[in-house]
C-alpha cells in the first residue's frame, strides 16, 4: 500500500508549501512542505538556502516513503486505504518514534474499535505543551479520513 493523493493533498494543505526555512510551531527549523530533515539526515538550518517548489516535492516524497514503511512496520492488523493515509499523514507530523510507542498504535493492533482508536489522533495537537488550532484541525482531518469507509 501506498499513500494516495488523499493523504498527499492532506499534508500539503496542512504544511503549506515555504521555500526558505523558517521555524515551525514547535520552533524547529523547517523548509519545503514541512520537512525537517534532508535525505542524508542533515536538519535543516534557518541558514540553509531556498528551495524550489520541485525540490519540496521531493524531499515530501522521500519523506513519505519511510511514512508509508513505518505503518507497515509497526501495524499489524489490516487497514483500508484511508486508515493507511491517515496515519501517514500523522506519522509525518509526529514521527516515527512517537508513532511506535503511542497508545494509538497500541490499540490498533489490540483490535479496539476504529471510533476509540481514532479519538486517540486528537490528543497530538499540542507543540510544546500547547494546544494549536492548526495541529487541532489537521487532527481531526485525519481523524475524519481514518473512519471514512472507501
Amino acid at each position: 500500500m501506498k499513500a494516495s493523493q488523499v493523504c498527499l493533498n492532506l499534508i500539503r494543505d496542512f504544511e503549506g508549501l515555504k521555500l526558505k526555512p523558517y521555524k515551525c510551531p514547535a520552533g524547529i527549523p523547517t523548509i519545503g512542505i514541512g520537512t525537517t530533515r534532508y535525505e542524508n539526515g542533515k536538519p535543516v538550518t534557518m541558514g540553509d538556502p531556498a528551495i524550489t517548489a520541485s525540490r519540496a516535492w521531493e524531499l515530501l516524497s522521500n519523506r513519505l516513503i519511510s511514512c508509508e514503511s513505518a505503518v507497515k512496520r509497526f501495524v499489524t492488523v489490516h487497514l483500508n486505504q484511508n486508515e493507511f493515509d491517515a496515519l501517514v499523514s500523522f506519522i509525518y507530523n509526529v514521527g516515527e518514534g512517537n508513532f511506535a510507542n503511542s497508545t494509538l498504535l497500541r490499540m490498533l493492533n489490540a483490535g479496539n474499535d476504529r471510533e476509540e482508536v481514532s479519538a486517540q489522533l486528537l490528543r497530538w495537537n499540542k507543540a510544546n505543551g500547547v494546544p494549536l488550532d492548526g495541529l487541532t484541525r489537521r487532527r481531526q482531518a485525519e481523524r475524519s479520513l481514518f473512519l471514512k469507509t472507501c
